[in-house]
């Protein structure tokens, strides 16, 4: 159920992230106008999310999740009637997109906590790498769909779509059947919560840099596919298909990279997964030439091979390690920190295309992914993270890790736990993306599998 939610909306998403930039840019607007339409939606979505983390933590999660699918439905049908009206003002879109970005600062934690706790066992692993391929076949299709409708009915139609996409899968996720999972224990309010997952944050030094790098890399990217994307197709490409096809090309890649992620299981996860960041700054090289529509398809194709090699192994590195009653709080960190720089990036695209010119903005978007990529592989906790054997994982008897405690402490002492998407970081997927340190969850060791005692139930939603 969650995949079939996840893939009806992932159809219109993909199509909607298309239609809402040309639905400015034939309202007249530029690509200032564009980012501050890109960025009323981040605004919202960054100031909501610790709270939706938390909320997810103590309420049904499904339940959360189909509220804000509500939301969603009724915002982006109001942006379709407004476009399929003609001449929609900038102030209006803002407003509406800045609804859109409420609801999934609600749905991403809820999602993200639903997801992990889906599935237990040794299989987690490629039970996330089918539910991203999953997602990828959704995007392949929504985007290619979706820059092929903009072009032939025009992008209020494909908003439309994705109002109705909303409505479907907030339906199924309501009848969703959780009665297998174990009640989770009443926190101790708001602030108390969200301490909690301040502290499970920042006590895990690879969690937090790879967070601190994607705020960085969600930031740029966001910028460089959000407004400087779709102003190079239109003027080099051709306009909504070629870029429609570019990002179905990105589908494909992570639909590869999916595959590939079943099969291969990377000893040390997060230090393959980094080393996989360093393709995202390809497509913005790409636009910075501009590459013909060959080239920069081949470049999305590289990046989204790379992210989804990448989100596998985030989503497998927080499955392991963070506690069920915390993931969702976890999770909102997480996509607060990947998406805290967005709206000022989206902002100050147009800004900087004015003051450095177009080129010069794309390459460096290119260059500050490669910086931060590389800074944080220097962090030994990074480099270290092992993934725990199948016998360790299956066994619910405490097996040990496979190798250096991720942030192992002095002997005798007890190292925090571990933890994600999109990115991750939250890159983030589309609309569909803690814990207090003297618990007894927070005391299990990395690596140690969970039995029930300390976590009442295991196992993305995200990066992704």
């Amino acid at each position: 159920m969650l995949t079939a939610a996840a893939v009806i909306t992932g159809l219109g998403s993909h199509g909607a992230l298309i239609a809402a930039a040309f639905a400015v840019l034939e309202a007249g607007g530029d690509g200032g106008d564009v980012g501050l339409v890109a960025a009323a939606r981040t605004v919202p979505l960054v100031l909501f999310l610790l709270v939706g983390g938390a909320i997810a933590d103590r309420l049904p999660r499904h339940r959360v999740m189909v509220a804000a699918n509500a939301l969603n439905c009724a915002s982006q049908g109001a942006f379709a009637a407004l476009v399929l009206a003609g001449e929609p003002r900038l102030w209006q879109m803002m407003v509406l997109t800045a609804l859109g970005g409420t609801g999934q600062a609600f749905f991403s934690p809820a999602a993200e906590g639903m997801l992990l706790s889906s599935v237990q066992g040794p299989q987690a692993h490629r039970a996330f790498a089918v539910f991203r391929m999953a997602m990828s076949s959704s995007g392949i299709g929504g985007a290619a769909l979706g820059g092929a409708m903009v072009a032939a009915v025009g992008p209020g139609w494909v908003l439309a779509v994705d109002a109705l996409a909303f409505a479907v899968a907030g339906a199924l996720r309501a009848f969703l059947d959780v009665g297998h999972l174990a009640k989770r224990p009443a926190g101790g309010g708001l602030v108390h919560d969200l301490r909690e997952g301040w502290r499970e944050v920042t006590g895990r030094p690879w969690l937090w840099s790879i967070i601190a790098q994607f705020s960085v890399v969600v930031a740029v990217v966001g910028a460089s596919e959000s407004v400087y994307g779709p102003l190079v197709a239109q003027e080099h490409l051709g306009g909504a298909r070629p870029w429609g096809l570019a990002l179905a090309a990105f589908g494909a890649g992570t639909l590869v990279g999916a595959v590939v992620a079943i099969r291969w299981k990377p000893h040390r996860m997060l230090l393959v997964g980094t080393v996989c960041v360093f393709p995202l700054a390809l497509p913005s090289a790409a636009l910075a030439v501009p590459l013909p529509v060959g080239g920069l398809v081949a470049a999305m194709f590289v990046c989204g091979v790379a992210l989804e090699t990448f989100g596998v192994a985030w989503m497998t590195a927080l499955h392991q390690e963070i506690p069920e009653e915390k993931l969702s709080r976890v999770a909102a960190y997480d996509w607060f920190g990947s998406t805290a720089m967005l709206p000022l990036s989206t902002a100050l695209a147009g800004p900087a295309e004015s003051l450095l010119g177009r080129p010069a903005a794309l390459w460096g978007c290119a260059g500050l992914i490669v910086l931060v990529t590389s800074l944080v592989l220097l962090v030994p906790d990074v480099r270290g993270l092992t993934r725990r054997t199948e016998a360790a994982d299956g066994s619910g008897d405490g097996g040990p890790v496979t190798g250096p405690a991720q942030g192992a402490p002095p002997a005798g002492a007890v190292p925090p736990a571990e933890g994600l998407g999109g990115a991750g970081p939250a890159v983030p997927p589309p609309a569909d993306g803690p814990e207090a340190s003297g618990s007894a969850a927070s005391a299990r060791r990395p690596g140690a599998p969970r039995d029930g005692s300390a976590d009442a139930e295991r196992p993305v939603g995200r990066r992704g």
